[in-house]
């Protein structure tokens, strides 16, 4: 996971391994009717992440295992994607129960129901599972936690939550507490907001010039502020990324960063980009062969609740979001990109490749199927 794909190719050719280009428009649309098909068994649910989500299955008829492969079978017939179903009493144990769905239980149809097995079971199966499987447990904890001999989740489990927390931190006391079924994690019915706001993408080819470097962050800044208005928010400031490519050593390496506070939160977008081109040029260095470029969007609050200025025109900012609402409205109607800032540009050199994308069968109608006689 993660590593570059020239550096699978020979791997994949001897494995018959076929690639394909990033479809995002594809994967939200998958991950919708998933979520869509989740809602059918209960209204109690979490969406984690694209391809993840927390149901509540308390009250329902029927055995809950029974219930987890009636849940995955209806996503394969209907939608077409293989899932696993991890169920527990807590959301750790339920990634737990997932993980131990997908990789460790054969035979189990992919459903995993932690409910239904006995203590001497759990315990058998939580210490044939490396502890660095266990939710919130990153690489570094990992190690820490193996020098303390702590080296599998039934470990983890058997340890004294207070002395957890005296050498590590809160967060992994509750990660042991959830292990030993003590519920410490509510389930989100309302997806928080972001506390930040990150557009990237590596280029198809390398860029050596500012005005390539310039169109792309535009255009990221653009992305990241329509999610930041979509969830109805300002920023009070913008960071500006640039790279070389890391998996070419034998190059001329360049990584810098730039945190450019602006003078009032904003949402708009045209703001945003001046910000942010004003700091890809204190950081521009030529010379170099550039791999990817991206923005981040932090000191987010929410737009009703920021603080007010002085400074401000109420006029030009009533103009502003008017602006900003018609801009969203339109690339809404006709798709994205159909109205933008003039310094996102019209090449493409600078763009991502994506030679090998699947069709977009659900999002586009010129990419449906066609069938004759």
């Amino acid at each position: 996971m993660g590593a570059p794909w020239f550096q699978l190719q020979d791997l994949a050719k001897q494995h018959g391994i076929r690639a394909f280009s990033s479809n995002y428009a594809l994967y939200a649309d998958m991950s919708s009717r998933v979520v869509e098909i989740l809602r059918g068994f209960t209204p109690s649910l979490e969406v984690y992440s694209i391809d993840e989500s927390f149901l509540v299955l308390d009250g329902l008829p029927g055995a809950l295992e029974e219930i987890g492969r009636e849940i995955r079978e209806r996503i394969v017939r209907w939608v077409g994607l293989p899932v696993c179903v991890g169920i527990a009493g807590t959301k750790t144990l339920a990634k737990l129960a997932n993980h131990a769905a997908k990789k460790v239980l054969a035979g189990h149809d992919g459903v995993c129901d932690f409910e239904a097995m006995t203590s001497d079971e759990l315990s058998a199966l939580f210490a044939s599972i490396p502890v660095s499987e266990v939710w919130g447990v990153g690489h570094r904890i990992d190690e820490r936690l193996a020098d303390m001999g702590i080296g599998t989740v039934q470990q983890l489990r058997a340890a004294p939550p207070a002395w957890i927390r005296e050498h590590f931190s809160v967060v992994l006391e509750r990660t042991v507490r959830e292990l030993n079924g003590v519920s410490c994690l509510s389930l989100e019915d309302v997806t928080p907001d972001k506390q930040q706001i990150m557009a990237s993408r590596s280029f198809g080819h390398p860029v050596f010039d500012l005005e390539g470097l310039s169109e792309s962050v535009a255009s990221h800044t653009t992305r990241a502020a329509e999610k930041l208005r979509a969830q109805r928010h300002v920023a009070g400031a913008i960071t500006v990324m640039i790279r070389s490519n890391p998996f070419k050593p034998w190059e001329p390496q360049y990584n810098r960063s730039e945190v450019v506070p602006l003078p009032e939160p904003s949402a708009d977008t045209r703001e945003l980009i001046q910000a942010a081109l004003w700091g890809l040029r204190r950081i521009y260095r030529s010379g170099y062969a550039y791999k990817k470029a991206g923005v981040m969007l932090s000191g987010l609050e929410p737009e009703l609740r920021r603080q007010g200025s002085l400074l401000v025109d109420p006029e030009r900012e009533r103009k502003s979001a008017a602006l900003m609402q018609a801009m969203d409205h339109i690339n809404e109607k006709w798709g994205r990109g159909s109205l933008r800032p003039l310094a996102t540009g019209f090449g493409a050199s600078w763009k991502m490749r994506r030679e090998k994308l699947s069709p977009d069968w659900t999002t586009r109608w010129d990419a449906l199927p066609r069938v004759t006689g």
